[in-house]
This record gives structure tokens, C-alpha cells and sequence, in this order.
């Protein structure tokens, strides 16, 4: 086992190093005008290589301006990776198709590239000759409304500028504008003069038909002068100022043409194109499955936001999810390309062919001027049957259980009848017991609290101890409590309890005297003494103190 390690190691080792040991070329344009420059920028991740690319192959059908190399190193999860870059400022010596050549460094090889340059005149400008002058060109002097017109502004200049030189943003009435990526720099030689070049491009779109005037665009410019050497000493800035601006453009404005059908929105592109994505591909799905497809349409001279949705999949067995759509813009050196994808999951519910219709979309071809149609077609997805959702069930057993499900719905319904009323009656009984006290009184089978309290008070005043005592034995029976409590509880009715037991037990009973316990009985709590239900509670004490 270890014998083979060491050469899986080893081959391991050189994989990587192939794939990490490339030099890779890019431009920053591939379509330029006679006697302007291009950068070319050769990058290499290969740590193991010294030195700088070897520029031999250039010199038939380049002039080398200048290179400089930039060396970065970056952070990754933990993993450093350095990388080298060589930036090649070139001046084509011929036009037409110029090719790159491939270049060594070391044991790498980049890959050729292939530049159209193309004959340009000399900027009709009289101020040309000028150390800072501007220059706005269209790409086209007519364009239908909501098309795009490329704007070109470029400022020359035969001397160094300060960095504080500015040009305010583009401001256009009536017109949507989108600038085209980021300023470029380069160089241009006029009339034997190298010039530095600073190019801007936007994309402009008329929003109403007829004439649109672009103004002059005015660049505030400081000069570097060659400064004294005292000046210098000082951190003195010296400069002259400048202020020139550009030729104001007039970009004439056609109408939607008639022949444009009215209910379809207006797409003026100078190409589209409509592409179609699944995931997972359709070619295996099963019911229940859950399918993403992706119809993405892409147009040359239209921004993603002027591109509609796209038509949904609105067919008979498969249920439909949307997604938010990704609306996406690339700069092109034709302008805007912009891009828009509608997402939507699909999930099948029944087995079988499923139709899936051609989707079209209807846009007016700027470059060739007419109508066109661009389409998906048509579709048929064949779903196969899920068998985590099927039931494996005998032919013949589907009638009985279809009499069984039948039966079992029956007793279900049935219950369901009775649980419905045995909830509407017991509502019922709550609904008329809420308006009678929780506690019903008992009715008195014997003399009323009333009498039996007005024979207690008699035979309380008549001194009489036997009659007393059985006065208040029938007046204790309806009492909450007995005798015992309601003595234990109140201290005076225990003292005159006690006095009646003494009078009733010992000799000296006839001399008792029974207005200690009708006070008594008197001054206990209301609360604790049963009332006459008959009574009225509005009325006073029946035997007030």
C-alpha cells in the first residue's frame, strides 16, 4: 500500500501544477479605431515563475508603449493565492483583424487574441490642435422610441491633468440614460501628437417620439505646468485652468411602427434570443415531483427592466410555484445587453403526457427594421407514476371497498349529526342557567326561620328555660352551623349557652333569666344567620338592636 503512494502523490502534484501553471490574456476592448491604444493584461497564479513575459512576438504588428506589473496576493477560506499580472499598453501598426500572438513566460503560453481596428478620421473639431479638447459622437442619427443610442464622449488631451478634472453626470430630458461601465483610458496619436484618451459611453432611450437634442457637454480641466524648483519644494500646485466643451447633438426620434401588433409590448432590440433551463431535466419525472424551470430571454439594446414577464405555465396537471425574477444587464461594446430569467417550480399531479405550450415573444428587430418572432416550442413531458404514492389494491376488491368506504362515511356522518345536536342542547341549558343563581334556596318543610326566631324571643323574655331550650334547638337546625361552632366562633352565646345548661341542670333553674342569650342570639352576624327566603332583602332588620 505505501509503494503506491508515493506516485499517486507525485501525479496528484502535477495535476494541480498543470492547472495552476497558466497565463491567461484579456483586453480591455476588442474593437478600436486606427491610432488608438489597447491594454493587454496577462495574468499568472504560477509562483514558480521569474521574470516577465517575452515580448518578441508583438513587435511586427504592435508598438510596445509601456508595461508595469502588479503583483496581489489573496485570502480565500484560509488559502493564500498570489497572483502576477502584466499590463501592456499596445498601438496596432496596421487595421483591420490584428491578431495577439501567444506569449511565453517560462514553460506557460497565453492564448491569442483578435482586435478589429478600425479606420477612423481625425475628430472634426476645431479645437483639435487644442491641449485639452472633447468630442460626442452617436452611433446612429435615428432610432425608434425606447431604443438605444449609444453616446461616445471622448476628451483628448496632449498634456498631464490633474486628477481633480471632472465632466458633470449626463442629463438628458424626456430620455432614460445608462452609463456603460467605467471610463477607459488610453492613447491616441493625432497628427503625429500622442494624445491621452478618457472615453465614456452611455446608452440613451428616448422616451417620446419626434427630435431629442443632447447638449454640449462641458469638461473643467487643470493642467500640470512644469513647476520651479522652489515651487516644488513648497508642495506649491500650479496649473492653468481649463474649460471646454462638446458639440450638441440632435437624435431624431421615430414612432412604434403600425404594423406592431397593439397588445403586445414594445421590444425594440437589435437581437433576442429565448433559451430554456430544468432542474432537474424533465426526462424522469415522477408525480409529486418538484421541477424548476428557467425561461430566460436575453436582448441586445434593451435594459432588464424593459423586458415583460414571461408567459406562465398555466396547464391541467402540474401545479405551479413563481419565483421573483433575476433581471441582469452586461455591457457590450454594442451597448446594453440585458437579461431576464422567470423561475418557476413544477409539480406534476397526475401520471401521463403532460402538454406543455410554445411560448413566443413578439419584438421589433432595430438592425434589420421588421418584425420578428422569437419561440420556444412546444413540449410534451411524460410523467411516470410515483410508487411511494401508490397503493397496491386488487381490481376486484374496489367495489367492496368502495362499499366499505361507503358504510364507514355513513357512521361518520351519524356521529357527527349526533355530537351536533347534544352540543346545541347543552348550549340551550347553559344559555337558561345563566339567568338563575348558581344555588337554588331549599324550601322548609317545617316552621320558617321567622317563627322559629319569634318562638326563641318569647320564651327568651318569658324566663322560660325549657321552652328556650327547644326554641333554640329547632332554630339551630336551620342554622349553617351547629350550637357547638357558633359558640366555639362567639364568645357571648358560650357564656349564655352555659348559663341555660346551668338553669337546666341545677335547682336554681327557675330563676333563670333568658336576655343574656337573646342578646346573644341577636349579636350574631347577620351572614351567619339563615334569612327568610320570602323576605324582602330592601326591608329592615326584623328585630333591629
Amino acid at each position: 500500500m505505501t509503494r503506491f503512494t508515493a506516485p499517486l502523490l507525485a501525479l496528484l502534484l502535477c495535476t494541480l501544477e498543470v492547472q495552476a501553471a497558466e497565463l491567461v490574456a484579456s483586453v480591455d476592448r476588442s474593437r478600436l479605431n486606427s491610432g488608438e491604444t489597447v491594454e493587454l493584461t496577462l495574468e499568472s497564479s504560477d509562483v514558480t515563475q521569474f521574470g516577465k513575459p517575452d515580448m518578441t512576438p508583438l513587435e511586427p504588428l504592435f508598438e510596445v508603449r509601456g508595461t508595469r506589473q502588479v503583483n496581489q496576493l489573496n485570502t480565500l477560506n484560509g488559502d493564500n493565492r498570489a497572483t502576477t499580472r502584466w499590463i501592456i499598453t499596445l498601438l496596432p501598426r496596421q487595421n483591420g483583424s490584428v491578431e495577439i500572438p501567444p506569449l511565453q513566460l517560462g514553460d506557460i503560453q497565453s492564448q491569442p487574441i483578435t482586435l478589429q481596428v478600425v479606420e477612423s478620421e481625425t475628430p472634426d473639431n476645431p479645437q483639435k490642435r487644442a491641449a485639452v479638447f472633447i468630442d460626442a459622437s452617436l452611433d446612429q442619427s435615428s432610432v425608434y422610441v425606447q431604443a438605444q443610442a449609444i453616446l461616445t464622449l471622448r476628451i483628448y488631451h496632449s498634456v498631464s491633468l490633474y486628477d481633480d478634472s471632472s465632466l458633470p453626470p449626463l442629463q438628458i430630458p424626456d430620455a432614460r440614460i445608462e452609463q456603460l461601465g467605467d471610463s477607459r483610458t488610453y492613447e491616441k496619436d493625432i497628427d503625429g501628437i500622442r494624445h491621452g484618451v478618457i472615453e465614456m459611453r452611455y446608452a440613451i432611450y428616448p422616451q417620446h417620439s419626434g427630435e431629442l437634442i443632447i447638449p454640449a457637454q462641458v469638461f473643467n480641466a487643470a493642467l500640470v505646468d512644469p513647476q520651479p524648483a522652489q515651487d516644488a519644494a513648497q508642495g506649491a500646485k500650479s496649473g492653468k485652468l481649463m474649460r471646454v466643451s462638446s458639440a450638441q447633438q440632435l437624435l431624431t426620434v421615430k414612432a412604434k411602427p403600425d404594423s406592431y401588433p397593439a397588445d403586445a409590448p414594445w421590444l425594440p432590440a437589435r437581437s433576442l434570443t429565448l433559451s430554456e433551463s430544468w432542474n432537474p431535466e424533465p426526462d424522469r419525472a415522477q408525480v409529486g415531483d418538484s421541477l424548476t424551470r428557467g425561461l430566460t430571454v436575453k436582448a441586445e439594446g434593451l435594459a432588464s427592466t424593459q423586458l415583460p414577464p414571461l408567459p406562465a405555465t398555466e396547464v391541467n396537471g402540474l401545479r405551479r410555484y413563481p419565483d421573483q425574477p433575476v433581471l441582469g444587464n452586461q455591457n457590450g461594446d454594442r451597448g446594453l445587453v440585458g437579461s431576464r430569467e422567470d423561475r418557476e417550480a413544477l409539480v406534476p399531479t397526475r401520471a401521463g403526457a403532460i402538454e406543455l405550450p410554445a411560448v413566443e415573444v413578439v419584438w421589433w428587430n432595430t438592425f434589420e427594421d421588421h418584425l420578428e418572432h422569437s419561440s420556444l416550442p412546444a413540449r410534451t413531458l411524460q410523467v411516470a407514476a410515483n410508487p411511494s404514492l401508490m397503493v397496491d389494491t386488487p381490481a376486484s376488491a374496489l367495489p367492496a371497498e368502495a362499499a366499505t368506504d361507503s358504510e364507514t362515511l355513513w357512521r361518520w356522518q351519524l356521529s357527527t349529526l349526533i355530537l351536533a345536536c347534544t352540543t346545541l342542547l347543552g348550549f340551550g341549558l347553559w344559555w337558561r342557567g345563566r339567568s338563575k343563581p348558581a344555588v337554588l334556596r331549599t324550601a322548609q318543610s317545617g316552621p320558617s326561620p321567622r317563627t322559629v326566631l319569634d318562638d326563641l324571643k318569647r320564651a327568651c323574655q318569658a324566663n322560660d328555660s325549657h321552652a328556650t331550650r327547644q326554641a333554640l334547638d329547632a332554630w339551630a337546625r336551620q342554622q349553617p352551623e351547629t350550637l357547638a361552632e357558633m359558640a366555639a366562633r362567639f364568645v357571648p352565646l358560650s357564656d349564655a349557652l352555659d348559663g341555660l345548661n346551668g338553669a337546666l341542670y341545677s335547682a336554681t333553674g327557675q330563676h333563670w333569666q333568658g336576655d343574656d342569650l337573646w342578646r346573644a342570639i341577636k349579636a350574631i352576624p347577620i351572614a351567619e344567620r339563615v334569612q327568610d327566603p320570602t323576605g324582602d332583602s330592601g326591608l329592615p332588620p326584623l328585630y333591629p338592636k
